[in-house]
């Protein structure tokens, strides 16, 4: 049982967790997850891993409540325990020997830029930071971004914070202002790397991106994770997730990630009624 150490609500629909794993957090590197169980009749979820603490022994998570799993993980308060939390997995975020790089975010996909631009920074490397969100009310992380890059283009959809416009807007600003990048790194939502990835060929700046689909049991049997890469078959879990956004099929992948959405709309449905009639 892992102990959660802290909770904070960062947005409407978005929570911080501290969990207390000293084992996963002496080890944990930018770029990898965790799975997690909620209690022992629950399903696994990853969770990209948003924050360490080595001295502390624990484990940052973020999350947005959007299914079954979530809205039960929300519903734990301090000083309650999840059932499961393994990992460090994945591959960590090649980060030694970059001088300059683009950390581009959109939406709660900023909690995984996030740590990715702090070790950079921690590194000596100079950091731009483009990060993105519909609007002013779901903003994650403002501050921890600004102290740990050179420059922040911060966007939004309807104008409510920083500039109107996407993340590939300020991006392309960036490149043709004459800004020259040893790397972009891109985490959100699939469309959005998709056309982050489409912007920076164009330039010729290698790209990483950060895929998260389906995932059951993070070691790479059960095939859920399995992506197109270069015309060959990789597996999120074990291969990534980072990999290179030019070679990447987006259109396989955004297509995979759709197969459950109604299954686990119907399965947050009844829990948030059971949840209801149990309130009652």
């Amino acid at each position: 049982m892992y102990k959660i150490m802290r909770k904070e609500r960062l947005g409407p629909v978005v929570t911080l967790m501290d969990i207390e794993a000293p084992a996963i957090a002496a080890k944990a590197e930018p770029g990898q997850f965790i799975i997690l169980r909620v209690d022992a009749e629950g399903e696994r979820i990853p969770l990209t891993i948003a924050d360490y603490d080595r001295s502390r022994g624990t484990v940052t998570i973020i999350f947005q409540i959007v299914g079954a799993t979530t809205e039960s993980l929300n519903r734990l308060e301090e000083g309650e325990y999840i059932q499961d939390f393994v990992g460090p997995l994945g591959r960590p975020t090649e980060t030694e020997g970059l001088k300059k790089v683009a950390v581009v975010g959109g939406g709660v996909g900023c909690a995984i830029a996030y740590p990715v631009a702090k070790k950079l920074h921690e590194l000596g490397c100079t950091v731009h930071s483009v990060v993105g969100f519909r609007s002013k009310d779901i903003v994650i992380l403002e501050k921890e971004f600004e102290a740990v890059s050179d420059v922040v283009k911060k966007m939004s959809d309807d104008g409510t914070w920083g500039s109107k416009g996407l993340v590939t807007d300020a991006l392309r600003e960036l490149l043709e202002s004459g800004e020259k990048y040893d790397e972009v790194i891109t985490i959100g939502p699939l469309i959005m790397m998709k056309f982050v990835a489409r912007l920076t060929k164009e330039f010729g700046v290698k790209t990483v991106v950060s895929m998260n689909p389906i995932m059951i049991d993070g070691t790479g049997m059960c095939g859920g994770c399995r992506l197109t890469v270069g015309g060959e078959t990789k597996f999120a879990c074990v291969d990534g997730p980072d990999f290179d956004g030019h070679l990447v099929d987006f259109d396989e992948a955004m297509k995979r990630g759709t197969m459950y959405r109604e299954f686990e709309r119907h399965a947050h449905s009844e829990l948030c009624n059971l949840m209801n009639k149990e309130v009652r």
